[in-house]
């Protein structure tokens, strides 16, 4: 078997797994054992048992089933966030490559004045000006994000732009939005794909940091980060409120990750 159907076959296994987590994600109120915010206080604190697989919060309220539905709110605000930096900062690079000059110029050290800023300190200060919420923890995120997807798209397009199949483009009348759209574009996307699969973990993690430190989901919300903020306080006496959460992070990440790498391998020239 060569290197590139063992690489195809890589690809279907974690691309099945990581869709079957997309999927209960989906429908996790549906197959929650429990309603993931009903307080039961009588039932506080209890450690992992069969009735109670992650054992339960402060408040009696039933870990895996929270578990199981912050997977929405963290997965798919995850999904939200790579489309929105991988379109804007496509769009954004592939119009300066093409067009070139003083728009050139300015948005790209726009872009770099965003890069010039460490990440996360900049996305936690976007985050604190905006106030909690998921919503304002993606565009905190968003912001900072986009300017690596602009350069990889820019540094793509003004390397296709001068190639003779442009040239024989626009000999046939074809406007520089037409070139984008049927040229550049589709020579572009699969070094864009690759990027965000690889981002998804990143972003995953960056997205549950906010909301440990108070900046994402909002209280009772069930999301990944939040509920490991929730219980950091109890560690010693009820790790499993924070190694709940924690657990699904990381498998998801790994997930995640291992698909980034083989969709990586698979768009590899070499």
């Amino acid at each position: 078997m060569n290197k590139k159907k063992k690489t195809k076959i890589k690809l279907i296994i974690f691309g099945s797994i990581c869709l079957t987590i997309c999927l209960i994600a989906l429908i996790s109120e549906y197959i929650a054992p429990y309603d993931p915010y009903a307080q039961n206080l009588s039932e506080a604190l209890q450690s992992p048992s069969l009735r109670h697989i992650f054992g339960t919060d402060r408040y009696g309220r039933d870990l895996f089933s929270r578990v199981l539905v912050g997977g929405r709110s963290s997965i798919f605000s995850t999904l939200a966030l790579i489309l929105i930096i991988s379109i804007v900062g496509t769009i954004v690079g592939l119009y300066c490559g093409v067009y070139g000059g003083i728009r050139d110029i300015i948005l790209m050290r726009i872009a770099d004045m965003f890069l010039a800023f460490p990440g996360m300190v900049f996305a936690i200060a976007v985050a604190a000006v905006l106030g909690g919420g998921m919503q304002n923890a993606v565009i905190a995120l968003a912001v900072i994000s986009w300017p690596r997807y602009a350069r990889i798209a820019r540094t793509q397009a003004m390397t296709l732009k001068n190639q003779p199949f442009i040239d024989a483009a626009r000999l046939n009348g074809l406007s520089n939005w037409q070139i984008i759209v049927k040229h550049i574009l589709p020579n572009t996307i699969g070094t864009i794909i690759v990027m965000a699969a690889v981002d998804i973990g990143t972003m995953m993690m960056e997205l549950a940091a906010l909301s440990f430190l108070g900046l994402g989901a909002i209280a009772p919300a069930a999301e990944w980060g939040s509920m490991m903020n929730d219980g950091r306080s109890m560690i010693q006496t009820s790790p499993w409120m924070i190694l709940s959460p924690g657990l699904a992070i990381f498998v998801t990440i790994m997930c995640f990750n291992l698909l980034g790498d083989t969709i990586r391998d698979y768009f590899d020239t070499k």
